[in-house]
């Protein structure tokens, strides 16, 4: 069933997958994880969430239409044509009115938009984060070089226009690349820097260039999720790899003994540090390391953990990895994952090598309209 609402922009933007009503959409996502997990475990229905207004991170390419009228948008999907979006029913409501004033202001404060194949201009993309609870707003501007010297008068008349913004800040991103971020350091033009989101009743600060999930309320109940399978009582130890920022570390230092979380990104590891000490946070040890390695020394020295939680990027864990969680032999693990294929591959391996037994996999529908599906997946640990 094809929905009434459709966006316009659907059969041009690649944002979106779906056209059906959600009910259906939820539908195919249960199946499709149904079909990779038939013959391990059981599949639960698929946890939905609100189908609009959930993203609250936004991304923006600027750039001119035919008439050289200032537009915003993203790149049709597979090429470098830009399509003007004016308002996404998927973005938090006061991404449209931001971008509207910077469109507005670049006209005033003669900033030019950035051409990236003649590589002159000034504005190349703005990235927008909205704080989960807090309604703290920050505004990246991407410039593609340092040469505009307007930036902190043009942040103040935005702020002028839009009170909701708490702070603004900049980043230079010259290199031909696909990519909306650079390495370049990120200055402060106006506030803190950073915004604060309140997940569980704790505060994490989130940075311009910083991970945070994109659906901060589906973020809770995909955690919840997590932390019900893991049946912590208070007594355990748990492992935390590819901690990343240490949120579901941090989650789980209140259900918890201690926790131990492992990431090998310095800046996710200063990051995680620094959310354990604003939420007075004491039972955590973050690792700067290869979790691999790190889990084969634990091993080595006989360590034990009772629940292990895992939560890798797309392309899943690799068999490194694997075998030394194998020989670490946590009693559970919570494999939460954003690629359900990588996950049922992972499994295979667990299964095969380290006898663990898969309970159930609980998909969770993180970003609605798309074909995208994260899922929860409970092992216990088997004799070999």
């Amino acid at each position: 069933m094809r929905r009434k609402d459709i966006c316009p922009l659907f059969s041009r933007c690649g944002g979106c997958d779906y056209s059906l009503s959600y009910k259906e959409e939820l539908q195919r996502k249960t199946e499709y994880v149904h079909s990779l997990f038939y013959s391990h475990c059981p599949t639960y229905e698929t946890i939905g969430s609100s189908p609009t207004r959930y993203r609250n991170k936004v991304a923006s390419t600027f750039g001119y239409d035919r008439k050289g009228n200032i537009i915003s948008g993203l790149y049709i999907k597979g090429t470098h044509h830009l399509i003007e979006k004016r308002d996404c029913q998927l973005e938090f409501e006061e991404a449209s009115g931001i971008l509207r004033a910077i469109r507005r202001l670049m006209k005033s404060y003669k900033m030019r938009c950035y051409d990236e194949d003649a590589r002159h201009g000034d504005l190349r993309h703005v990235l927008l984060r909205k704080g989960h609870r807090t309604g703290e707003i920050l505004v990246l501007l991407i410039f593609g070089s340092d040469r505009y010297e307007r930036k902190k008068e043009f942040a103040n008349s935005l702020c002028d226009m839009c009170p909701e913004i708490t702070t603004v800040c900049y980043q230079v991103n010259g290199e031909k690349t696909s990519m909306l971020l650079s390495e370049a350091p990120v200055h402060t033009l106006i506030g803190k820097g950073f915004i604060e989101s309140r997940l569980f009743g704790l505060s994490f600060r989130v940075s311009p260039t910083s991970f945070f999930q994109v659906n901060a309320d589906q973020t809770e109940v995909l955690y919840d999720m997590a932390m019900h399978m893991a049946g912590l009582h208070g007594n355990e130890k748990v492992l935390d790899a590819y901690s990343g920022t240490g949120t579901i570390a941090i989650i789980a230092s209140l259900r918890a003994k201690c926790v131990t979380a492992v990431e090998s990104n310095h800046g996710a590891v200063l990051s995680a540090i620094r959310s354990a000490k604003d939420n007075a946070i004491e039972n955590v040890s973050f690792v700067e390391d290869d979790a691999s390695l790190f889990l084969k020394a634990e091993a080595a020295r006989k360590e034990r953990y009772d629940v292990a939680f895992l939560d890798p990027p797309r392309s899943g864990s690799d068999e490194r990895f694997l075998s030394s969680l194998i020989k670490l032999s946590p009693e559970k693990i919570v494999y939460i994952s954003c690629n359900p294929e990588t996950q049922e591959r992972d499994l295979r391996y667990l299964e095969r090598f380290g006898s663990y037994v898969p309970i159930a996999i609980q998909p969770v529908d993180m970003f609605p309209r798309t074909a995208h599906v994260e899922t929860v997946l409970l092992l216990v640990k088997g004799k070999m």
